[in-house]
C-alpha cells in the first residue's frame, strides 16, 4: 500500500439542473468558475495549500486517508427556504466511510457527498485524471427540502484535475503487465487461451427527470393523478466485474446461478474512450458499452415500457484486482482479471457520452464511429452530439408507471469478445411512487439476478408444459424466445409470445474497424445499419382458427405497430414498411433490433403442442429467416376414422 497526495487543479460541476428543479433547488450565482468544457462540466479551481492523501494498492485506488481539497469559489443554490452556498467549500474524508468525501461548506456544514470516482493517471504520473463522481444528497439535506426519500439521490456529475505525488515526493511511476488479450494462447497449457467474459455484479436505478413535453423540457410533470401523460427518466448506476479464474473455476459474482465462468482463462478487456486512437488489440479505440430497459409484468404478461440508448464506457478504475497474469492498473484503459468498475447514475447521465443502439454491430461489440453522432461527417474528429436532457435516455410514461404489476429493471454491458453475453447483464424488481409534489421515486428491490428479465418471465428450465423459453443461438447474436398458454376455460386458450433481441443484427457495414485503414475515408468504419428481425410467424394447423390479436412493443404509439394476418397456415406479425428508408437501409419502420422485447398474443381453441416459431431477418441473406422449438396450437384430432360408422368393439 503506498500513499498519495492530491492538491491543486480544479473541480468540474454537470448540474442535474431538471432534477434540482424538481427538488425545489435552483442556481442561484456561480463564482470564479471557468466556462463549460467540451463535455459539459463547469470547472471551480481548487486552492493549492491544502491536499488530500489517499491510499492505493498496485497503483488503484484503495481508499481516502486524510486532509481536504478546498474550492476557490464555487456555486450557491436557492432553496425553499434560504439558500445553501458552496462557495469555498471543501472535500473532506468521511469518517468511518474511507471511500466517500463529504461537500463541507464554509461553515462546516455537510450537504452533499461524493462517490463512485473514477480516474486515470496522466501526464506520465504528474496528475490524476478523475472523469467522473456522483455528488449525492446528505440526508441533511433531503430532510430540509421536506423529501427525506430523495436523500442520496445523485444530482451532479463531477470530475477532477489534481496534481498528485507520491509519499516521497516523487512523480508516480506505473509498471503495467503485457495485457492477455482476447485469444492469446496460455503458457504451458495446451490448446487453452485467455477469454473475456465480464459480469454485472451489481446496480442500482434512480429518478433522473421528467417532463409533461418532450418539445418543451422545461415544463414538469404532475404524477399519476395529474392532467398530463409526463416522460420519465430513469438512470442506473453499474458495478461490473471481471472474470476472477486463472485456471480455476471460481465464483465472481457470489451467490448467483450464472455467477461462474466457463471461461477458466481470465482475458483482459480493452477500455479505450473513443476517439483516442489507434490501440491494441483492435486496432482501434475499442471500448465496452452500456444499456438498460424497464420491464412489466402483469396478468401474466410481460412488456418492455423503456429502453435506453448507449452509454460509452470511457474509463476502468479497477478495484479489487486479483494478482496474476494481465494488465488492469491505473491508466484506465485495461480492465484486468476480477477487477471491479462502477459507472455511476450522474456518468450514465452525460449527454456527452451516450449515443443510439443504432450505431453498433452488438454481436461483436464493433463501433461505427464514422457517420456516428460524435463523428458526422466522418472526419475522424469528435463533434458535439446534439444530445438534450432527453436525448438517449430510458424514457418512460408517467401512465406506464402507475399501471401496476411488478416492474423489473435491467442493466447489462456490452463486451467484444464476451464468451457469454448473459451474465454482463443483470435485473431486479423495482417500485414507483409518487407523493405529495413529486417527483417519482424508484426502489430497488431484490434478488438482483444475472440474465435477462425474459428469463424471470418464464424460465429456461421450465417444467410447466404450458410454457416455454428457448434461445436461437448463431454468429449473428442471440435471441430468446418465450411462450405462455393459459388456458381462459371454455375452450379457449390465449397465448403470449416474448421475443427479446439480445444482440442478433444483420448489420450492414462499410469499411474496416482498423483505424489503420482510415486514410482510406473509404475504409472508415461506418454502421449503416442493425436491424434484427421484421417478422415474426406461428403456425396454424388446418381447422384451427385464432383471434384477438395483440401486439405490444411498450412504446404507445400504435401507429408503428406490427399487424397480424393469416394466410398459408400461419399467423404473421409483420413490421410496417418506412415510405422513406435511407440508401442501403431496408424499408423498415420499427423493426426488433438488439435489446429489444416485443410481445405477439392471439386467443385460440386449440392447446398447445410442439412448434417451430420463425423469425424472419429484415436484412436479405443466408437464413432468410430463424426458427425455434416453441409451442402453438395443437392441430385438432382427426375424427375421419369414424366417417364410417366403425366403432371400436366394447369388451
Amino acid at each position: 500500500m503506498q500513499t498519495w497526495t492530491a492538491q491543486g487543479g480544479d473541480l468540474g460541476f454537470i448540474w442535474n439542473e431538471d432534477l434540482l428543479r424538481d427538488l425545489g433547488v435552483g442556481i442561484k450565482d456561480a463564482v470564479r468558475v471557468g466556462d463549460a468544457d467540451s463535455r459539459g462540466f463547469i470547472a471551480v479551481p481548487l486552492r493549492d495549500q491544502t491536499g488530500l492523501s489517499f491510499a492505493v494498492s498496485s497503483t488503484n485506488f484503495d481508499h481516502f486517508t486524510a486532509g481536504r481539497l478546498t474550492l476557490r469559489g464555487g456555486f450557491t443554490l436557492k432553496t425553499p427556504d434560504g439558500e445553501i452556498s458552496l462557495v469555498d467549500a471543501s472535500l473532506r474524508p468521511r469518517a468511518g466511510d474511507a471511500q466517500t468525501l463529504d461537500l463541507v461548506d464554509a461553515a462546516g456544514k455537510t450537504w452533499f457527498y461524493l462517490d463512485k470516482l473514477m480516474y486515470s493517471v496522466a501526464e506520465d504520473g504528474r496528475r490524476i485524471d478523475v472523469q467522473t463522481m456522483d455528488l449525492r444528497l446528505h440526508p441533511d439535506l433531503a430532510k430540509r427540502l421536506g423529501k427525506p426519500q430523495v436523500a442520496d439521490w445523485a444530482v451532479a456529475q463531477l470530475r477532477m484535475n489534481l496534481d498528485v505525488r507520491a509519499q516521497d515526493g516523487q512523480y508516480i511511476r506505473i509498471v503495467q503487465a503485457e495485457p492477455v488479450w482476447p485469444g492469446t494462447p496460455v503458457p504451458d497449457v495446451p490448446n487453452a487461451t485467455y477469454e473475456a467474459d465480464v459480469f454485472m455484479l451489481s446496480f442500482n436505478a434512480q429518478y433522473s427527470r421528467c417532463t409533461s413535453s418532450l418539445s418543451n423540457t422545461n415544463l414538469t410533470c404532475d404524477g399519476p393523478a395529474g392532467t398530463t401523460d409526463g416522460y420519465a427518466v430513469f438512470t442506473p448506476s453499474s458495478t461490473l466485474r471481471n472474470n476472477v479464474n486463472n485456471g480455476t473455476a471460481a465464483e465472481t459474482v457470489a451467490g448467483d446461478p450464472n455467477g461462474t465462468s466457463a471461461a477458466l482463462y481470465t482475458a483482459d478487456v480493452a477500455w479505450y474512450r473513443k476517439f483516442t486512437g489507434s490501440r491494441p488489440p483492435y486496432d482501434n479505440d475499442q471500448h465496452p458499452n452500456l444499456v438498460w430497459n424497464l420491464y412489466r409484468v402483469q396478468n401474466g404478461r410481460i412488456e418492455q415500457i423503456g429502453r435506453s440508448g448507449m452509454k460509452h464506457a470511457f474509463v476502468t478504475t479497477n478495484g479489487g484486482c486479483s494478482a496474476g497474469p494481465g494488465s488492469g492498473g491505473s491508466t484506465g484503459a485495461i480492465l484486468g482479471r476480477s477487477c471491479s468498475d462502477t459507472y455511476g447514475t450522474g456518468n450514465n447521465d452525460s449527454n456527452g457520452d451516450l449515443g443510439p443502439r443504432s450505431e453498433l454491430v452488438p454481436a461483436t461489440g464493433e463501433w461505427g464511429r464514422c457517420g456516428s453522432i460524435f463523428d458526422p461527417n466522418c472526419d475522424l474528429t469528435a463533434d458535439g452530439n446534439g444530445n438534450g436532457n432527453y436525448s438517449q435516455r430510458m424514457i418512460v410514461r408517467e401512465s406506464q408507471l402507475a399501471a401496476g404489476g411488478t416492474y423489473y429493471f435491467e442493466s447489462w454491458y456490452i463486451v467484444r469478445d464476451d464468451v457469454n453475453p448473459y451474465n454482463t447483464m443483470a435485473s431486479r424488481p423495482v417500485t414507483f411512487s409518487y407523493s405529495g409534489s413529486g417527483p417519482w421515486s424508484i426502489g430497488n428491490g431484490s434478488p438482483m439476478l444475472l440474465g435477462p428479465v425474459i428469463n424471470r418471465w418464464i424460465s429456461p428450465t421450465t417444467t410447466d408444459p404450458n410454457k416455454k423459453n428457448v434461445e436461437i443461438a448463431s454468429k449473428e447474436g442471440h435471441t430468446r424466445v418465450a411462450v405462455s398458454a393459459t388456458d381462459l376455460g371454455g375452450g379457449q386458450w390465449r397465448y403470449d409470445y416474448a421475443v427479446m433481441n439480445v444482440d442478433f443484427a444483420r448489420a450492414a457495414t462499410q469499411g474496416t474497424g482498423k483505424y489503420s485503414d482510415d486514410t482510406d475515408p473509404t475504409q472508415r468504419f461506418r454502421v449503416i445499419h442493425n436491424m434484427g428481425y421484421d417478422r415474426f410467424s406461428v403456425p396454424l394447423p388446418v381447422g384451427v382458427s385464432a383471434a384477438s390479436f395483440e401486439f405490444n412493443d411498450g412504446d404507445l404509439d400504435t401507429a408503428n405497430n406490427w399487424t397480424a394476418a393469416v394466410a398459408d397456415g400461419s399467423l404473421t406479425w409483420t413490421a410496417p414498411v418506412n415510405p422513406t428508408p435511407a440508401v442501403g437501409v431496408p424499408a423498415v419502420l420499427n423493426p426488433l433490433s438488439w435489446g429489444t422485447l416485443y410481445r405477439f398474443s392471439f386467443v385460440s381453441s386449440q392447446s398447445p403442442g410442439a412448434a417451430e416459431v420463425a423469425l424472419h431477418v429484415a436484412q436479405s441473406g443466408s437464413p432468410d429467416a430463424y426458427t425455434a422449438s416453441s409451442l402453438a396450437p395443437a392441430a385438432p384430432v382427426s375424427e375421419e376414422i369414424f366417417a364410417d360408422d366403425f366403432q371400436l368393439a366394447t369388451p
